[in-house]
C-alpha cells in the first residue's frame, strides 16, 4: 500500500537538501520517519525490495517534485531573502528539538554519556562554519571525464551527509565546489549530470545506511543522542546574521515563528509513536 503522505514529505526533504546547511535527515526527523527511511534504504538494497515500493514512492515523487519544481524558488530566495529563508528553517529545527528529546525518552534514558556525545556532536557541525568560504565553485559548463567523476564523488559523499540529521548534502557540495553545477543542472535538467550524481548518491545512502541501522540497532540511545546534538549543531551553520533594517527584521522573525509553528504542527502530526517506530 502507497503511504501517500510521504509526497510531502518528500517535498519537505528535497527543498531541504537544496539548501546549503539543511540536512534532510533533519527533516526526515522532523517528520518522524527517520528510523523507517533507514530501515527502508537497507530494504531496497535486499531481495524484499519491492516490500518498500509503497513507502519509496510516494516519497520520491515528493522529492522529484521539489528538485524540479522548486529548485529555481529556492534559488532566487537564497539570493534575494537569504536571512527571512534561513530563519524559517532556524525555527523549524529548534521547535522540533524538544520532540526528538522525548521521542528518545530522555529523562529516563540519558546518562552523563549521552549529554557528552549530544554536546560533542553539536560542537562538531557547529564548527563546520569555519570552513565556510567564498569560493564554492563555478558552474562546470563544458563536462569532461575528470569533472563527471568530480560530480559522481560529489553525490557520494553529500548523499552520506544528507542521510545524517544537522550535516548537509548542499554544505558538502558547497566545499567540493560542484554546488552550483549541480543546482544549475537541475534548473536546466541536464540529464547525464542528473545521472551521474545520482548514481553516486544511491551508492552513498545504501552503504551509510546500514552502518546508521546497524548503530540504531545496537546503540539506540547513545546514537540517538549523537544525531541530537547534530540537528541542534547546525542551527549555528545556518544562522546567516541579523541585518539591522526593520523590514528584514521583521520578515526574518516573522519566518523564524513561521518554523516554529511548522515544527510544532508536524510535531503534533507526526510523532505520536515511540522510538520504534
Amino acid at each position: 500500500m502507497f503511504v501517500w503522505r510521504n509526497i510531502y514529505r518528500g517535498l519537505l526533504m528535497g527543498v531541504s537538501d537544496l539548501i546549503p546547511g539543511v540536512s534532510g535527515g533533519t527533516i526526515a526527523m522532523v517528520l518522524g520517519i527517520y528510523r523507517r527511511l533507514i530501515s527502508g534504504i537497507n530494504g531496497l538494497m535486499s531481495k524484499n525490495w519491492k516490500k518498500e515500493l509503497g513507502f519509496f514512492i510516494p516519497l520520491l515523487i515528493g522529492v522529484g517534485l521539489a528538485l524540479l519544481l522548486v529548485s529555481q524558488l529556492m534559488e532566487k530566495l537564497l539570493k534575494h531573502y537569504p536571512q527571512p529563508t534561513f530563519f524559517f528553517f532556524i525555527g523549524l529545527i529548534v521547535g522540533v528539538v524538544p520532540f526528538l528529546l522525548r521521542k528518545v525518552e530522555y529523562k529516563k534514558t540519558f546518562e552523563p554519556v549521552h549529554y557528552g556525545l549530544l554536546i560533542l556532536a553539536a560542537v562538531l557541525i557547529a564548527s563546520t562554519l569555519f570552513l565556510k568560504g567564498e569560493g564554492t565553485g563555478e558552474i562546470m559548463k563544458s563536462l569532461s571525464f575528470t569533472d563527471y567523476v568530480l560530480l559522481f564523488l560529489s553525490g557520494w559523499l553529500a548523499s552520506t551527509a544528507m542521510i545524517l540529521p544537522g550535516v548537509s548534502g548542499s554544505f558538502v557540495l558547497l566545499l567540493l565546489g560542484s554546488y552550483h553545477t549541480v543546482i544549475h543542472g537541475l534548473s536546466s535538467f541536464q540529464i547525464p549530470l542528473l545521472l551521474t550524481v545520482g548514481a553516486g548518491i544511491i551508492i552513498g545512502l545504501s552503504l551509510t545506511g546500514k552502518l546508521i541501522s546497524l548503530l540504531l540497532k545496537k546503540y539506540t540511545v547513545s546514537t540517538y543522542s549523537v544525531m541530537i546534538g547534530l540537528v541542534i549543531g547546525s542551527v549555528v551553520v545556518l544562522y546567516p546574521g541579523f541585518k539591522s533594517d526593520i523590514t528584514l527584521a521583521v520578515t526574518s522573525i516573522g519566518t523564524l515563528l513561521l518554523g516554529l509553528g511548522t515544527a510544532f504542527i508536524l510535531g503534533r502530526i507526526e510523532h505520536k509513536q515511540g522510538i520504534t517506530d
